[in-house]
């Protein structure tokens, strides 16, 4: 069998403690279920992580830049109605894309640790965020409403979130 490099390595356990949080469901989940999946002793964990937190931020982290990578800076001068469905199908396509992963950040509940809870919450902050200055630039150029942006970016990803919710977990 050829030999991993890191970068490679630190994908296996990525995707194996994905696979174990959406299974297990964070909280349930232990370091020996994620290096069990991943075929790797304990310690090649913590080479790479310094506890199962630091591999779900790594994982909320690497969503959002998929995210952000996915979005296209809206032209005024063309389309804005196709650019804007282009962004909306680009967003439910990534978080579609990694369902297991999307599961795990739409089904946690209020009675899980702090850490995990603001996690989760300050990835949901940094969507609204880019959506909020999205909805904002459109209203500078007269192709949105106006109205409160941060509201509208409330209930926009409120009723995306149930939309994939109910997607990812038929």
């Amino acid at each position: 069998m050829a030999q991993m490099d890191k970068a490679e390595r630190r994908q296996v356990l990525l995707r194996a403690a994905r696979d174990v949080f959406a299974t297990k469901g964070y909280h349930d989940a232990k370091i020996d279920d994620i290096v069990a999946q991943a075929k790797v002793a304990k310690g090649t964990f913590y080479l790479y992580f310094t506890d199962k937190r630091a591999v779900l931020s790594e994982l909320v982290d690497l969503l959002f830049q998929r995210l952000g990578a996915a979005i296209l800076k809206v032209e005024p001068s063309v389309d804005v109605e196709g650019q804007v469905k282009h962004n909306i199908r680009a967003i439910v396509a990534v978080l579609l894309d990694d369902a297991a992963l999307t599961r795990i950040l739409f089904s946690f509940a209020a009675g899980l640790d702090p850490a995990f809870v603001e996690t989760i919450r300050a990835f949901y902050d940094g969507v609204k965020l880019l959506l909020e200055a999205s909805l904002r630039e459109g209203q500078s150029l007269g192709i949105v409403a106006e109205g409160d942006a941060r509201v509208f970016a409330t209930f926009t990803i409120g009723a995306l979130k149930e939309m994939i919710f109910e997607t990812v977990t038929a």
